[in-house]
């Protein structure tokens, strides 16, 4: 379910920055992060326990007594992360934040929720049948590995999670599955793990309301919300056949990116309501998150998928799911999370650390449609019956079946508007504003309002809106037609034209075959990346809009708690849908390659990537104009070739350790992150530029640079030679040109030099400027996409 862009601003507090004592003292929640335990991955209860008397010592030396400190630590962190959530006054805050054994202290921040038809465009299958080369059966459709989600929980009757065919647990599974009084929840042979996290929800919510009465809905793992379900069923949903995004509509089998995967659910998302009962979903906390991770890694999930983020952040090591991911990336587990749906605007990207793969959103060649058609003219409303276009039709997005089989008169919401409501209000049919005499028997038009409650209230039989951006459909309490803003408005001028005005909506079809695709949502959060220019971000893009897959049965499709349809499986948007499409392609590459280290799973995913679309022209935006690496990464994510990409861009421990480094954490602080901290020094030269990420972006260039990169071989012996894109105004030089490979993960080192043209001048908005570096060995193509900015002067 997509969710605008973030709201919530970051009061940041860490060792590099400063606090801001207020006059009168209070408490809040906050996170206290001290890096990693010295016990190792495989704890004993005896090490959990020192972990937490710890976590007590050493608040109480803080704030004077142990048996309070006690009392204030709602969360501790003791298998892999190490730290505790805690109320604190902003003073005791500041003490902390100042202490040696201290990472970072930050608020503990809300984040909110980023939110098939998409394995045929990825070329897994066609036509819903899986060919015997496909890269499911090379894959063994992701067998025995195991993802785990964070997210609002999962439905478990839902047939997506269904262990037929499914054979035992494997032996390495530590997990739970954790019960409730209220609802019940069971696990089987695929849903082998459920866990809730409620401390960071309760500790907020007691603060706003002492009297906060925990329900029996805040102590279950079932999700009540939808939006864990979905992108669960996306990564690693079982086979389900006869699936439609319509109700009574099917006509397609519905399965994740790894459909014989094991999956693990871990709840921290609590779904809230606004005054009309809309779900939103939003009350995940960092603290809650921080925990889930530790306990996923524990747990011996290989993948993770987590469609949450937080935006405002302005370093790595102050925010929970940056944090989570380290330790995840640290103990052998790959963490793939959503870009965000801030964009189209630049530089609102989320999950922007470099052991992260950030996922952004694209369309594909399948869209959800519609038709209007104006006037009264039985000849088109005849043929319109038959799902026939006509030139006087105009295609909308619709999820509605049940649409008027007649012409209806039209009425725009600011004609229908009450006397004391502002045309403004009433022009996108907001609640009070509509007068049910005007409304009654008619099709009412509305701007930027898609569930259509409003409309349904007062007596509308269907409603026409307008959106911009990208073209997609989504569920109303009324038959609905979305329609671009051009189309809308000539809506609005046909009313103002007659005093007669009507029109004909067509049932929802399914059609394909949707030219640009892929291209860019416009919701898709942009680079560059503000913490790091140097890691381009997102890494790649994947399907993410009118993805089907399954959902609660607690709720309606609208997410109002007024909405009594019940759908087992329905279409979202958002990069929390694409987001699990890359974690179910990256459970693929786990399977056949259980020895790769997350780094290079995701190397694999990225160049292999394509910058262009079916047609072989350049991805474009969501408007046609051509899209640049800050809005795709290194390309639209292509699955077969992921499996063998031939040569990858690996990365250690010691690699991500020199990377803190540079980026002006101190030693002290780098050994907190490793349990044998001798054996991992800052290395005495180590340049950002050079750090062995798939993809190579210079913020600042001057004069020439050089940058240095190391590649593996995962496939056959070869010769694979350098191809380097021209790039306007700056010359390239890749030395060597050639590498030759004689054995399995054998790794060569080469260099490619960046030199400005002569008298060189910035170009006209002083912008980036992009290229593509490609090794290749004429079967395989190792592709890296270049983002470089001449420095100002």
């Amino acid at each position: 379910m997509r969710v605008s862009n973030f709201c919530f601003l970051l009061l940041q507090f860490s060792l590099f920055f400063g606090f801001h004592t207020p006059a009168l003292a209070a408490k809040q929640s906050y996170i206290v992060y001290l890096g990693a335990h010295s016990h190792g991955p495989n704890p004993t209860l005896a090490d959990l326990d020192r972990a937490e008397n710890y976590h007590h010592e050493f608040l109480g030396s803080i704030i004077g007594s142990r048996d309070e400190a006690r009392e204030l630590i709602s969360s501790s962190y003791r298998r892999h992360i190490n730290g505790f959530a805690a109320d604190l006054e902003e003073e005791h805050a500041q003490q902390l934040a100042n202490h040696p054994e201290v990472v970072s202290v930050f608020l503990n921040k809300p984040t909110k929720k980023l939110t098939t038809g998409a394995w045929n465009f990825l070329g897994l299958e066609k036509d819903n049948v899986i060919p015997s080369n496909s890269t499911w059966e090379r894959a063994r459709f992701g067998e025995d590995v195991i993802i785990g989600g964070i997210d609002s929980g999962i439905w478990p009757e839902s047939e997506s999670f269904s262990d037929e065919e499914m054979g035992p647990i494997p032996s390495k599974w530590r997990g739970a599955c954790q019960n409730d009084d209220h609802y019940g929840v069971e696990c089987n042979r695929k849903l082998i793990g459920i866990r809730h996290y409620n401390k960071g929800l309760i500790s907020s919510a007691t603060k706003r309301n002492p009297a906060f009465d925990i329900l029996p809905k805040l102590k279950t793992g079932r999700d009540l919300d939808g939006h864990g379900t979905h992108t669960l069923s996306a990564a690693a949903g079982n086979f389900v056949q006869y699936v439609g995004a319509f109700c009574n509509h099917r006509y397609g089998t519905a399965k994740g990116g790894s459909p014989r995967a094991r999956v693990a659910s871990y709840k921290v998302c609590w779904y809230s309501e606004d005054d009309h009962n809309a779900a939103h979903g939003n009350d995940c906390t960092e603290q809650d998150t921080i925990e889930a991770f530790d306990d996923a890694i524990h747990d011996g999930v290989d993948i993770i998928t987590v469609s949450l983020g937080y935006d405002k952040i302005a370093d790595f090591l102050s925010d929970g799911v940056v944090i989570g991911a380290f330790h995840a990336t640290m103990n052998g587990v790959l963490t793939v999370a959503a870009a965000g749906n801030g964009g189209p605007e630049p530089q609102t990207i989320n999950n922007m650390a470099p052991w992260m793969l950030t996922v952004g959103a694209s369309t594909m060649d399948r869209e959800f449609a519609g038709y209007v058609t104006l006037g009264n003219n039985k000849r088109l409303r005849v043929l319109l019956e038959f799902l026939l276009k006509d030139d006087k039709s105009t295609k909308g997005a619709s999820l509605s079946i049940d649409m008027p089989r007649k012409s209806y008169p039209l009425i725009s919401g600011e004609d229908a508007r009450i006397a004391n409501a502002t045309d403004k209000d009433a022009r996108s049919c907001k609640p009070g504003t509509l007068d049910r005499k005007k409304v009654q028997g008619r099709i009412l038009v509305c701007l930027h309002e898609e569930k259509g409650y409003e409309a349904a209230k007062t007596g509308a039989v269907a409603m026409i809106t307008g959106a911009s951006g990208t073209f997609s459909a989504s569920y109303g309490f009324l038959p609905v037609t979305k329609l671009k803003i051009k189309d809308f408005e000539a809506v609005l001028d046909y009313i103002k034209s007659t005093k007669d005005a009507k029109a004909f909506m067509t049932d929802a079809q399914t059609e394909f075959a949707i030219e640009p695709s892929p291209a860019v949502a416009s919701f898709s959060s942009r680079g560059p990346n503000r913490i790091d220019p140097s890691i381009i971000k997102p890494d790649v893009i994947a399907p993410g809009v009118n993805i089907v897959a399954a959902f609660t049965s607690e709720r309606g499709p609208t997410g109002y708690a007024r909405d009594n349809r019940r759908f087992a499986f329905t279409a979202m948007d958002g990069t929390s849908m694409s987001t699990p499409i890359v974690a179910g392609i990256a459970g693929l590459i786990k399977t056949v390659h259980p020895d790769w280290s997350p780094a290079a799973i995701k190397s694999a995913i990225m160049t292999t990537a394509r910058a262009t679309d079916a047609n072989n022209k350049p991805i474009s935006e969501f408007n046609g104009k051509e899209a640049t690496a800050f809005a795709y990464g290194s390309g639209h994510v292509d699955p077969n070739s992921a499996l063998d990409p031939g040569l990858v861009y690996d990365l250690t421990l010691d690699d991500y350790l020199g990377y803190l480094c540079n980026r002006g954490y101190k030693e002290d602080f780098v050994k907190k992150f490793v349990v044998d901290p001798a054996k991992h020094p800052c290395p005495k030269s180590f340049e950002l530029a050079n750090f062995n990420y798939p993809s190579i972006a210079i913020p600042e260039l001057a004069g020439s640079v050089t940058v240095t990169r190391k590649l593996k071989n995962v496939g056959t012996p070869g010769t694979y030679k350098a191809q380097v894109k021209e790039i306007p105004g700056i010359s390239t030089d890749v030395e060597p040109s050639s590498l030759t490979f004689t054995h399995v993960n054998e790794e060569k080192t080469f260099k490619i030099t960046f030199t400005l043209a002569q008298n060189a001048k910035p170009n006209a908005t002083n912008d980036y400027v992009f290229g593509e570096l490609i090794w290749s060995d004429g079967t395989h193509r190792v592709r890296s996409p270049i983002a470089l900015k001449q420095k100002s002067k």
